[in-house]
């Protein structure tokens, strides 16, 4: 039994140092191929954007404002752009009393 615990021993101590020489050589071969395309480090971690989308714009403002109501109908474009205007005003104003100094901006997707 002893001898059996032994050759297990060895055999993981054997697979661990090849795992171990294998992410060596993973890394070698990573250095190899960022000098080839002239990089010398991997770049900064991404950059993180949060987004926001208003599921139902229309509903918002009408329920928001008495004008919109008349105005959701006929020009619903306007409304939403509004909207998402609004906001984004109430998520600086809320975020400014926190003191986050964020740079917000409406995208057309």
């Amino acid at each position: 039994m002893l001898t059996f615990l032994l050759a297990i021993s060895v055999l993981l101590s054997l697979f661990s140092a090849f795992l171990y020489w294998q992410t060596l050589e993973q890394k070698k071969i990573i250095r190899q191929i960022l000098a080839r395309e002239d990089m010398d480090e991997i770049g900064d971690d991404p950059e993180l954007v949060l987004t926001v989308k208003v599921r139902d714009p229309i509903s918002v403002a009408k329920k928001e404002s008495r004008s919109a109501r008349f105005l959701a109908d006929h020009l619903p474009v306007m409304v939403s752009k509004m909207v998402y205007q609004e906001v984004m005003k109430e998520l600086e104003r809320e975020l400014a009393e926190r003191q986050i100094d964020v740079d917000m901006q409406i995208e057309y997707r």
